[in-house]
């Protein structure tokens, strides 16, 4: 009952927001790089917030800083979906969300000060990652589905590292986002707010359960996401190109622009293919070492990903 309730009320809380959307024209404008053809409403995704807001007020006792650092990423992001922000200010407002949430997980104390900078780089940088592959119909919220049950059975089977009902909230709005969302013409797109806070939302579990378990590989829960988007900055970098610039180079930007296979397949097998490594992940954890384990699951991830330069080159060898 107690989720039902949360659904309704995050669908009136969505529908409201649709409102506000439509009076003050928050809306996704496509142009020649976009994945999508019609302007359609942005900033759906502040449904995470709300979220968090709900868990927040029925938890007060432990969920100060995480809150305060979700508000402070969605902020940002909502300011930057309405009116474009430089990349000083939304890094340092992700810097600052993240070391609150450190605090939080006493990361200051445990770590030595290289471990603690390069948690930094790969929070911040996982937080921009979910960002750029937010740009499809479904794919953030069935890619969080993904995420986020893959945690809920780890919290529930293998290692407690928090309170389920923290994970069913994000599970929650996913849901009603994707309702929204995963249809062939969508009513909202995530914006900004939407990947960035839930993607905020990820780090905060994963990192929980590292430090609970003093293991790396439940990095590998977002190992999907990850190849396609440090490979493609990599491209990006090779061809000389500005990485924060619009672009069409994301393994499902190909398959849905090049291929012209339909976005929300294209979604669906990116949150199937991250169940399947997360299945793996959880049946080898501590039968394999770290290392071992991150090339058992990278590497055929990689030789998928460059599926990507074959199909770019028969496309243009179709143009030509």
């Amino acid at each position: 009952m107690q989720y039902t309730i949360l659904g309704i009320l995050l669908m009136i809380l969505m529908l409201l927001y649709f409102r506000v959307a439509n009076h003050f024209n928050i809306i996704d404008k496509p142009n020649e790089r976009s994945s999508h053809t019609e302007i359609t409403l942005r900033g759906g995704g502040i449904i995470f917030w709300f979220s968090s807001l709900i868990y927040f007020i029925q938890h007060l006792e432990n969920n100060y800083f995480f809150f305060i650092g979700i508000t402070l990423v969605s902020l940002v992001s909502f300011w930057d979906d309405i009116q474009s922000l430089s990349n000083k200010i939304r890094i340092s407002v992700h810097f600052l969300a993240i070391t609150l949430i450190f605090y939080d997980l006493g990361v200051f104390d445990i770590m030595p000060v290289y471990g603690i900078i390069i948690t930094y780089i790969l929070a911040i940088g996982l937080i921009n990652a979910y960002n750029f592959m937010d740009g499809i119909n479904g794919i953030t919220g069935l890619y969080t589905l993904a995420v986020m049950g893959s945690l809920l059975y780890v919290n529930k089977n293998i290692q407690f590292f928090i309170d389920a009902v923290f994970i069913k909230y994000a599970m929650i709005a996913s849901l009603v986002f994707l309702f929204f969302n995963y249809r062939k013409k969508a009513k909202c797109f995530a914006g900004d707010i939407g990947s960035i806070a839930i993607a905020f939302w990820v780090i905060y579990l994963v990192l929980k359960l590292i430090l609970v378990t003093n293991s790396v590989i439940w990095l590998l829960f977002l190992a999907v996401y990850g190849v396609d988007a440090i490979c493609t900055i990599i491209h990006r970098l090779y061809l000389k190109q500005n990485i924060f610039q619009a672009h069409r180079l994301h393994l499902y930007q190909v398959l849905s622009n090049e291929c012209k296979i339909q976005h929300r397949l294209v979604s669906l097998y990116y949150a199937i293919t991250q169940a399947g490594v997360s299945v793996i992940v959880v049946f080898l954890y501590q039968k394999v070492q770290d290392l071992l384990l991150f090339i058992i699951i990278i590497v055929p991830l990689l030789l998928v990903y460059t599926l990507k330069f074959y199909l770019l080159n028969k496309s243009n060898s179709k143009l030509n």
